[in-house]
C-alpha cells in the first residue's frame, strides 16, 4: 500500500494475513483421517502458492470470487465428493452454505456463522479435526446401538409372540421380557457413554 501527501510518496505499508501456527499440523491430521485437503482462496496465486506450500496443500484454486468458492464446491460434490468446507468470512458465507458441511470458525464474521452448519467457538482450527474425530465416532456409537437394539427384538419380539411355541414350547414370560429391555436400555446408554473416553488430537 503506497501513501502519497500532494502527490509525494511518504510511505510503503506491506499488508498481510499471516498463518495460522496450528495450520501445517491440523493439515496433517486430516490427511491422517483420509481426507483430502484443498485451498480455495480469493487470494492471488502467488500468495497462495507459498501458504499451501507452507502448510502441506497441493490442492489450490486461487482468484476466487464468492460465488467461484460455491462453484468450486458444486464441481466437487457432482464429482461425487463430499466436501467440508472451513471459513471464517463474508466471502466465505456462499462456499460454507453450499458445501455438504460447513465449519465456521467462531471469531470469524456473524454472516459465516450463520451459513455454517458447525460453528467452531474458538479461532483455533485444530477444532475442525476434533470435531470430525468426534462426528466419526458418535456415527460409530449409534450403529453400534442400532444393532444392539434391532437384533435383540429380531431375536426376542418372535419368542414373546409365541413363534416358537409349537415347535419348542419357548414362551417369554412378560418379567422376564421387561427386566430383558431394561437390559438393553442399560447397555445402549453405557455405549453411548463411551464417547467420554474418545481420545481427541490435540487434547491437553
Amino acid at each position: 500500500v503506497l501513501a502519497a501527501i500532494d502527490g509525494k510518496l511518504v510511505a510503503v505499508l506491506g499488508i498481510a494475513d499471516t498463518m495460522k501456527s496450528e495450520s501445517p499440523e491440523t493439515v496433517e491430521q486430516l490427511k491422517n483421517l483420509g481426507l483430502q485437503v484443498g485451498m480455495v482462496t480469493g487470494d492471488n496465486r502467488q500468495t497462495a502458492d507459498v501458504i499451501a506450500a507452507a502448510i502441506g496443500i497441493d490442492q489450490i484454486t486461487a482468484d476466487t470470487l464468492p460465488g467461484d468458492k460455491a462453484q468450486e464446491i458444486e464441481r466437487l460434490q457432482s464429482e461425487g465428493h463430499k466436501v467440508a468446507f472451513v471459513g471464517d468470512g463474508i466471502n466465505d458465507a456462499p462456499a460454507l452454505a453450499t458445501a455438504d458441511v460447513g465449519f465456521a470458525i467462531g471469531t470469524g464474521t456473524d454472516i459465516a456463522m450463520e451459513a455454517g452448519d458447525v460453528v467452531l467457538m474458538s479461532g483455533d482450527v485444530r477444532s475442525v479435526v476434533k470435531a470430525i474425530v468426534l462426528a466419526r465416532g458418535t456415527l460409530r456409537t449409534i450403529r453400534y446401538n442400532f444393532l444392539w437394539a434391532y437384533g435383540y427384538n429380531i431375536a426376542l419380539i418372535p419368542v414373546a409372540a409365541g413363534v416358537f411355541f409349537p415347535l419348542f414350547g419357548w414362551l417369554l414370560n412378560p418379567m422376564l421380557a421387561a427386566a430383558a429391555m431394561s437390559i438393553s436400555s442399560v447397555f445402549v446408554v453405557t455405549n453411548s457413554l463411551r464417547l467420554h473416553r474418545l481420545q481427541l488430537p490435540f487434547a491437553k
